[in-house]
C-alpha cells in the first residue's frame, strides 16, 4: 500500500483544480507532482503561459499559485505496481472537499482518462464544480503530440494562462 506523499497545492485564490490519479514512482521520489522528466505537464503549462518551464519545487508552486491553479490527485492511497495506472487497486480517495471548502474553485480539470474514471467513482459530488477531462500529459499518451495537448488544454485554461 502506497500513501500519497505530496501535499496539495492551493490557496484562497485558486480558481481551477487540476487532478491526476496518483503520483508516479519518480514523483514519489522527487516528492512533487509530475516529477518524471518525460511527463509533459510542466512544459505544457509553461508553453500555454508563455513562461520558462519551472524547474524547482518552489518555482512550480509559485507558478501554480500565481496562475490560480490548485494541484492534487484523486487517490490518497492505493496498491500500485510501479507507475502503471492500470495496476491501481484498493483505492482510498483524497478528500477533495479539503480544497473545495477553502478555495473558490470554478472548474476541475482531470489529467487523463484514469483520473477521470477515478474521480467519477470516488471523488465527484453533486456540489462540486464542473469537471473537464483532458488528455493525459504522460509520455505514455503517445497519441497526443505537444501541439495537440496544447490545443486541448488551452481553451480550458486560457483565462489563467494566457
Amino acid at each position: 500500500m502506497f500513501f500519497h506523499p505530496i501535499e496539495p497545492v492551493y490557496n484562497d485564490r485558486s480558481a481551477v483544480l487540476i487532478l491526476g490519479s496518483f503520483p508516479s514512482v519518480k514523483s514519489r521520489e522527487t516528492r512533487f507532482y509530475y516529477g518524471h522528466p518525460q511527463n509533459r505537464f510542466w512544459k505544457l503549462l509553461s508553453i500555454l503561459a508563455e513562461e520558462d518551464t519551472p524547474e524547482t519545487i518552489e518555482e512550480k508552486k509559485s507558478f501554480l499559485l500565481r496562475r490560480h491553479i490548485a494541484l492534487w490527485d484523486v487517490i490518497g492511497s492505493c496498491d500500485v505496481i510501479g507507475s502503471a495506472d492500470s495496476t491501481i487497486r484498493n483505492v482510498t480517495p483524497n478528500d477533495l472537499a479539503l480544497i473545495l471548502s477553502k478555495a473558490p474553485i470554478r472548474r476541475i480539470c482531470l489529467n487523463g482518462g484514469t483520473a477521470a474514471r477515478l474521480y467519477e467513482r470516488f471523488g465527484r459530488r453533486p456540489s462540486f464544480p464542473v469537471a473537464v477531462t483532458l488528455p493525459s500529459t504522460s509520455s505514455a499518451n503517445a497519441a497526443y503530440s505537444m501541439d495537440r495537448l496544447c490545443s486541448a488544454w488551452k481553451p480550458v485554461l486560457s483565462d489563467l494562462l494566457g
